[in-house]
């Protein structure tokens, strides 16, 4: 099977059900495992935001949707020569990758074949059932459920570990400018991790907020996990974000790796969190996984 991945998600639960040689497409932002692009077609372009604020993103974003314009370009040409059979693509953020309505259209457009899926999880629940689903597309239902079998029992693991211990605090935050309360499946991870989370949005998109808000919820712990970002770049907008939080404790999180992508990771990300929250029931997490600002 010929599989084209438009989404970063998508990417990594591909290799995680150990199909990645099948995978002839993806997007620049894709990058797990780090040899991905040897012989693989990049099919989905996007502006380079590196060296830019998150302010500087935040109105460049806005800007192109005031504009109906796409973040993201669909380099039909190289999709169609691909000939693949599953496009596994999303419409749960315009922001995070093309919307499946474009890619749809393109497919259309072009006479290919490929059947379509669209990933959309907004719990932790939803990404385990969306392996499933990629699991089923693929033709291999049951790696798909062994994987999901494998992440369960490890979640189950850290509930164990944290039970009856007193619950922390803890909010999340997804962008540092304007500030954003985190979303999706956040939630899910702070609560498997034993805290309660604060000024988030369990099971919806995340939202615009202000400091006073998110100060008034009491957080005795915020994670600073700012979408697009690995540790050092959420570390440098941590150290921003502490003088609006005396008295709790800041940690940076690699959002990319661990908290923002729907794929098997976010176990780790539960992991780390736990870590963080309850050093004395959890092992530490990876030195590239968090790090504790004040």
């Amino acid at each position: 099977m010929r599989l084209v991945s438009l989404l970063p998600s998508a990417t990594e639960i591909v290799y995680a059900l150990g199909i990645g040689d099948d995978l002839v497409g993806v997007t620049f932002e894709c990058e797990v495992p780090a040899s991905y692009r040897s012989g693989t077609t990049v099919v989905v372009g996007g502006r380079d935001t590196r060296g830019m604020s998150p302010g500087e993103i935040d109105a460049y974003v806005k800007a192109q949707l005031a504009a109906g314009a796409d973040l993201y370009t669909l380099h039909a040409g190289a999709l169609a020569g691909l000939d693949p059979d599953l496009i596994l693509t999303q419409d749960l953020c315009r922001v995070c990758a093309l919307p499946s309505g474009r890619v749809a259209d393109a497919v259309d457009h072009l006479g290919c074949r490929a059947e379509v899926l669209s990933l959309d999880p907004y719990t932790l629940d939803d990404v385990l059932e969306s392996i499933r689903a990629v699991g089923a597309a693929a033709r291999v239902p049951d790696r798909a459920e062994a994987l999901v079998d494998g992440l369960r029992a490890r979640l189950a693991a850290i509930r164990a570990a944290v039970a009856g211990r007193p619950r922390p605090r803890v909010a999340v935050v997804e962008w540092v400018d304007p500030p954003f309360g985190a979303g999706h499946w956040i939630p899910d991870l702070v609560d498997v991790a034993g805290g309660e989370p604060v000024g988030t949005h369990p099971g919806a998109r995340s939202g615009p907020t202000t400091w006073d808000a998110l100060r008034a919820t009491r957080p005795d712990v915020v994670l600073v996990a700012p979408c697009g970002f690995h540790l050092d770049g959420a570390a440098e907008q941590a150290a921003t974000v502490a003088g609006h939080f005396p008295g709790a404790q800041v940690w940076a999180l690699d959002a990319d790796g661990l908290i923002v992508r729907a794929g098997p990771r976010l176990v780790d990300g539960a992991e780390a969190t736990a870590a963080i929250l309850h050093p004395d029931a959890v092992p530490p997490p990876h030195p590239q996984a968090a790090r504790r600002i004040t």
